[in-house]
């Protein structure tokens, strides 16, 4: 492994560009693990001695928070998302085949040749793609276990060219007379966007026709990926979707004449093209997506776009065209009302607002008791660590609509009387981080941020703060707690943080998609979101909707609508004729609703009233594969480990769950294990100190209500799902016509390839990995 050689003057130089005081300890050890790839003992050590953080403090921090890295990394760094989206659709086989190809033993996460080091990372926020892995800064979605060495091999060589951005356009003597929209967010590049990008850019230089390509904000179709739409004069906007580098030269031939190309060419070039395909129906022309079509109809008609507006139309950094579209008028209202800041508050007290970032709070309510609170100074806080696995919303949003969170923390800092905020923003969201950082600075530039904001008196400073990997930071005094540079432990209230919160000042704690909504609600007034969603639960709210779906993606509906309505009519139901089982909201801290309750309108109480939560809006579907009772213990692992361990009951609880649990999916529990893994689901869920460890058994306690018969079955020593490994197996039947396609697929080798002979299944070398099963033609391989 290659390791930089340690420096007095780097640790120094990243020390007088951070600050040298607790709150600075972080983006400092953040720092040093970006210039080594490790935090090595030494620079920890002089970093004690030139600031005033002490080598107690120091290990702390390191010592808890996930990113941090003790020992060298390979020269690439594999993270292999485990979220509930990846882990329900193969991540722990795709971790299992890079184990295998790497030869890492249990003991070691890097290969002997140092080339690669692998970690499980809680999410990567690109559920609809899942599995995902990312490589370096490059995110894969749907990758296969079958198909790592490929995934690899591209990789370092790719990694191996030196990248150079591509050569900006030639002067247009005009303005463009058309544009190609393309999404550049994290899922879309993962997707394969960004190779999509490049080639058009290169194909477009040849043509005379000036041509603008616009990066766009999140389309919300997650599952039709890369999407390129071309808006040309005099012609309906045509959409296409799951572009492939190699259409690129078609449609620009198709929508564009070609100048240094004659059309007899560019004829050629689309016959060939579409001979790449595998049959005539899959060819570009059939990929266009009719916006009126029935699919995208179903997809869009129940939506209500406030938090997402104009998805899929704005260029994400173009502060211009923000502006055109009605953004930082709602600034501008509120600006006359500064010296009377209980108009603003009143405003979002009679839309009836409330926090969406899980515990559904009435916003009004909170933002009047930071006002209300005593003293000079006081903060706005943008709550973007969202830790949940299996959601994405306000990675979307800070990717799509950096100005948009900036208004409303404008809007929320008159309200409150605060001049300072900080956006904390999931280390694993680069492109969110950078986005943010982006706009921030041309707010500045423009005059919408700063000292004496559009002249109005008024002065707001932001900063971007990036989370360390701690999923308790999601709570907000764990999350103060980070901000100032401690772990991330949450703390007894009262005092709550709207009296008493950063550097002990009154501070205003929101998520994403809170602060988004403002500048809406101020546009249209409090009565038009009001008229939105039910009685108790105003508005509309922003889903990823992932899992075994047909069509996932981010999306925005009015508070109300069913789950059926989400899950059969927006999504389209579980795919390949699999029968629609459950599906879990609101992320580790929601719960699990069965099929048999897919009419419970989504809102705080129903949802409640059923054992589940809003959260901050992930949404997985699971179909008739999914094992309920593995699907409780993947989520007390995930909780287990990430808590915090400050109060017994949920540190000692959560870990006496998981063994019952993983006992439970061995085939290895008793009834008394049963009894007492609900007993102790009731007990930490009253006697925990935070949030976490109060919402940890939720999915437990669900499953337990609603699939009691999977548990009793497990005791029986039966998996009715065929998913719990330890509890199956698998053979060949006498329908095997010796194709040797599971042979092939075989990642251990447990099958002798024997061509035109019924094969055989060696059960000593099978992991149940179930790749057999999904190759097999005829469906000669059981699982019993």
């Amino acid at each position: 492994m290659e390791v930089a050689e340690f420096s007095k003057d780097d640790i120094e130089e990243i020390v007088d560009s951070r600050g040298r005081k607790q709150e600075s300890l972080i983006p400092i050890l953040q720092a040093i693990q970006d210039r080594y790839r490790f935090l090595p003992d030494p620079a920890l050590q002089h970093v004690s001695e030139v600031t005033e953080i002490s080598p107690a403090s120091i290990e702390g921090v390191v010592s808890f928070y996930a990113q941090f890295r003790r020992k060298p990394v390979g020269r690439h760094l594999i993270s292999i998302c485990d979220g509930t989206a990846c882990h329900v659709k193969g991540s722990t086989e795709v971790y299992e085949a890079v184990a295998r190809r790497l030869r890492l033993d249990n003991c070691d996460d890097t290969d002997a040749e140092g080339r690669f080091t692998v970690r499980k990372v809680a999410c990567l926020g690109c559920c609809t793609l899942a599995p995902a892995v990312q490589i370096d800064e490059i995110t894969n979605g749907h990758v296969r276990s079958d198909s790592i060495d490929r995934l690899l091999g591209e990789h370092v060589q790719r990694a191996a060219v030196v990248h150079r951005h591509p050569a900006p356009f030639r002067a247009m003597p005009s303005p463009p007379v058309a544009e190609v929209r393309i999404g550049l967010g994290s899922c879309c590049v993962a997707g394969g966007s960004d190779k999509v990008r490049e080639v058009l850019e290169e194909t477009l230089a040849t043509i005379d026709t000036p041509v603008r390509i616009k990066p766009v904000s999140c389309v919300g179709m997650c599952h039709q990926t890369p999407l390129l739409e071309f808006v040309t004069p005099n012609s309906p906007a045509r959409l296409y979707a799951k572009v492939q580098a190699e259409d690129v030269q078609n449609l620009v031939a198709k929508h564009f004449i070609p100048s240094r190309i004659s059309a007899r060419i560019a004829s050629k070039t689309k016959t060939w093209l579409n001979s790449l395909y595998a049959s005539p129906e899959d060819t570009i022309e059939t990929r266009v997506l009719d916006t009126k079509g029935e699919s995208v109809a179903a997809f869009t008609e129940k939506q209500k776009r406030i938090a997402t507006e104009y998805c899929g139309e704005l260029d994400p950094l173009d502060i211009d065209e923000y502006q055109q579209k009605n953004g930082f008028a709602a600034l501008r209202t509120c600006l006359q009302h500064e010296s009377n800041p209980d108009a603003i508050i009143s405003m979002v007290d009679r839309s009836g607002l409330r926090g969406r970032g899980g515990a559904g709070f009435p916003t009004g309510r909170k933002w009047r008791a930071v006002r209300d609170a005593s003293g000079e100074r006081k903060f706005i806080v943008c709550n973007g660590d969202e830790g949940d696995p299996g959601a994405f919303m306000d990675r979307m949003l800070l990717e799509s609509y950096p100005y948009r969170v900036l208004e409303g923390l404008l809007i929320a800092s008159l309200a409150v009387g605060a001049r300072e905020g900080v956006i904390y923003i999931r280390a694993e969201y680069p492109l969110a981080v950078r986005r943010v950082n982006a706009a921030i600075e041309r707010c500045v530039q423009s005059g919408f941020l700063g000292d004496d904001i559009l002249g109005s008196g008024h002065s707001f400073h932001v900063r971007v703060m990036e989370a360390a990997g701690a999923f308790v930071c999601g709570e907000e005094t764990a999350l103060l707690a980070s901000i100032e540079g401690r772990r991330g432990m949450p703390a007894y209230r009262p005092p709550f943080p709207a009296t008493r919160g950063l550097h002990d000042c009154p501070t205003l704690v929101n998520n994403v998609e809170t602060y988004a909504l403002v500048p809406w609600i101020v546009r249209n007034g409090p009565e038009a979101f009001a008229s939105l969603g039910t009685e108790r639960s105003k508005g509309t709210k922003v889903f990823s909707l992932t899992g075994k779906i047909r069509r996932g993606g981010l999306i925005e509906v009015p508070m109300g609508i069913t789950i059926r309505q989400i899950v059969e009519e927006i999504g389209g139901g579980p795919p390949h004729g699999r029968a629609f089982k459950a599906v879990q909201i609101g992320g580790p801290s929601g719960g699990c609703i069965p099929a048999s309750l897919a009419d419970t309108p989504v809102d705080f109480e129903a949802l409640a009233d059923v054992g589940a939560m809003m959260g901050s809006g992930g949404l997985v579907v699971l179909d008739d594969t999914d094992c309920m009772v593995e699907i409780a213990r993947y989520f007390i692992a995930f909780m287990q480990h990430e808590s915090c361990g400050k109060c017994t009951p949920c540190r000692v609880g959560t870990t006496r769950m998981l063994e019952i649990l993983t006992l439970l999916c061995e085939g290895k529990a008793t009834y008394a294990d049963l009894e007492q893994l609900e007993s102790l689901a009731h007990s930490v869920k009253q006697l925990s100190l935070c949030g976490l460890g109060k919402t940890a058994p939720n999915p437990v306690l669900t499953t337990l209500k609603y699939f009691r018969g999977e548990f009793i079955a497990h005791l029986e020593g039966r998996c009715p799902a065929h998913a719990c490994r330890k509890m199956v197996q698998y053979s060949i039947n006498d329908a095997c016509i010796g194709c040797t396609k599971c042979a092939q697929e075989c990642p251990v080798d447990a099958i002798e390839m024997r061509p035109y002979q019924i094969h055989a299944i060696d059960d000593a070398l099978c992991t149940r990995c179930g790749a057999c099963r999904e190759i097999c033609p005829t469906g000669a391989v059981n699982v019993e």
